[in-house]
């Protein structure tokens, strides 16, 4: 069985990708930024009729700080 490979990209085509990575990054709006302060999870094996069930509840506690907005220009 002969080993079939994609047709190896170029060094420009690789240059494009890489710099438009590059651009899209800049250009992506930075949100607000969360802090996982606390994770919780409990879980607890039940017997049913069906076999056993898992019940599982997971509590996240985040902290968003948003950037500060600027003060109003006075004229």
């Amino acid at each position: 069985m002969a080993d079939q490979h994609p047709p190896k990209k170029s060094l420009m085509r690789n240059l494009g990708e890489f710099f438009g990575h590059i651009a899209k990054g800049v250009q992506t709006p930075v949100g607000p930024q969360r802090t996982v302060v606390r994770k919780e999870v409990q879980e607890e094996t039940r017997e049913t009729e069906g076999g056993p069930v898992v019940l599982r509840r997971t509590i996240i506690e985040e902290v968003e700080v948003n950037p500060p907005k600027p003060p109003p220009k006075q004229s």
